[in-house]
């Protein structure tokens, strides 16, 4: 079950397409997995298209309702158009799969037609950056094998993560797949699952880890991130 999702603000930010990219990606992702969050989108997106046709509605009122009949038959062939079942095309989304430490999974369309680059792998998690040039911001698919810990770190910027299969946990609760969790240098935590799991993760800035061996990677933590 989903317990974590985007903020009202991030949606509302995502349906007037005003978010990055790695977040657009993020959220459309979210929204596959999540039905709350698609009735969501779609109340906001009904909303919004309601605001522009008040808007156009204001603008002809304005010019005296100054239509032609040239610009009725235009639209009357624009709707004879859009009502002909013939003219519609429906066009299949091709997905495609990673194969993980654990098992092979199914990205979200959200995820398919973006590149990859090869995958890289230090300690427990394997990680394949998006091609995405959005510096300093950064988003990354990341492969934790079973039985995986994430070194306890926090983050110097945000750090956005959506759980796409599998499951992990840490100090401050259970996550599942469809979970979309944001946090920020205020939190602290070590995830880590038992049967694997596969994130995509957007941030902006480097983590900084807090105990161990791995705080001898926080002087190049901004090549790591």
């Amino acid at each position: 079950m989903i317990t974590h999702h985007p903020s009202d603000e991030l949606l509302t930010a995502f349906t007037q397409g005003e978010l990055t990219a790695s977040l657009s990606i993020a959220v459309a992702a979210h929204n596959e997995l999540c039905p709350v969050c698609q009735e969501k989108v779609e109340k906001l997106n009904a909303q919004h298209a309601q605001m522009l046709f008040d808007t156009d509605n204001e603008t002809i009122d304005d010019a005296g309702n100054d239509i032609q009949e040239s610009e009725l038959n235009w639209m009357s062939m624009i709707d004879d158009i859009t009502d002909d079942d013939s003219q519609s095309v429906l066009v299949p989304i091709d997905t495609k799969s990673v194969q993980l430490s654990y098992d092979n999974v199914q990205l979200p369309r959200a995820l398919s037609n973006v590149s990859l680059k090869k995958w890289s792998k230090l300690g427990d998690v394997s990680r394949a950056r998006l091609e995405l040039e959005e510096e300093p911001i950064r988003s990354s698919l990341l492969d934790i094998s079973p039985g995986g810990v994430v070194p306890l770190h926090t983050h110097k910027g945000f750090e956005l993560t959506l759980l796409l299969d599998g499951s992990f946990e840490d100090d401050m609760g259970s996550y599942h797949a469809g979970d979309f969790i944001w946090l920020d240098k205020s939190h602290s935590h070590s995830p880590r699952t038992t049967d694997g799991c596969l994130c995509y993760a957007v941030l902006d800035d480097a983590m900084e880890f807090k105990e161990g061996f791995s705080k001898l990677f926080n002087p190049i933590g901004s090549y790591l991130y």
